[in-house]
């Protein structure tokens, strides 16, 4: 388990201090994507960010005595998501986790509401997302959507490379999912 420092901001004059104070708990096994994009985003929001490889628990722990004047954290869980269904816009951590207040944005958004947000300001994303990945855990749990294969036409040249001599199945992209309880059908746990 490791922790990275803060990230340089490129922006001179800029410090710690008006940096946007952020987080990062990497997967175990962390898709090489993601960190391409974490590192970019970190690069283009000027983000002053604490990245742990560790269970989400023992990193929150750290990041917060690392950062002891943090005391509330925004999260991107919505209601459909595990364990949303009851969340609050503002809700404590629960019991045995450490202690800060969870802000919660976008609590009422449906996934539909997320991807017309995104690509309506043109905001930069994961290129896993346009892979019929959509959500995001590590390499080893993680794999495209399985209700965004797209049906293969009869004009179609099948696609080899899996070594079996069967087709390769491609994803549409995630902003094309629909169903909020299907977001999560790519993940294995």
């Amino acid at each position: 388990m490791h922790r990275r420092g803060l990230t340089q901001t490129p922006n001179p004059s800029s410090s710690i201090e008006t940096a946007v104070q952020c987080v990062y708990i990497q997967d175990a096994h962390p898709f090489p994507e993601v960190e391409e994009f974490v590192a970019h985003s970190s690069k283009i929001y000027w983000l002053a960010l604490l990245e742990y490889a560790k269970p989400m628990k023992a990193a929150f722990a750290d990041y917060l005595k690392d950062t002891p004047s943090v005391k509330a954290i925004l999260v991107g869980t919505r209601r459909t998501d595990p364990h949303g269904q009851h969340l609050k816009f503002f809700d404590p951590t629960d019991s045995g986790w450490p202690a800060f207040v969870r802000i919660h944005p976008v609590i009422d958004w449906h996934y539909v509401d997320i991807w017309t947000f995104i690509r309506f300001l043109n905001i930069p994303y994961c290129s896993l997302y346009d892979r019929g990945y959509t959500s995001l855990g590590g390499t080893t749990d993680t794999h495209p959507n399985p209700k965004l294969v797209r049906q293969p036409s009869t004009q179609q040249v099948p696609q080899t490379g899996n070594g079996t001599g069967a087709s390769k199945p491609k994803f549409r992209p995630a902003y094309e999912l629909v169903d909020d309880y299907e977001e999560r059908l790519g993940r294995d746990r």
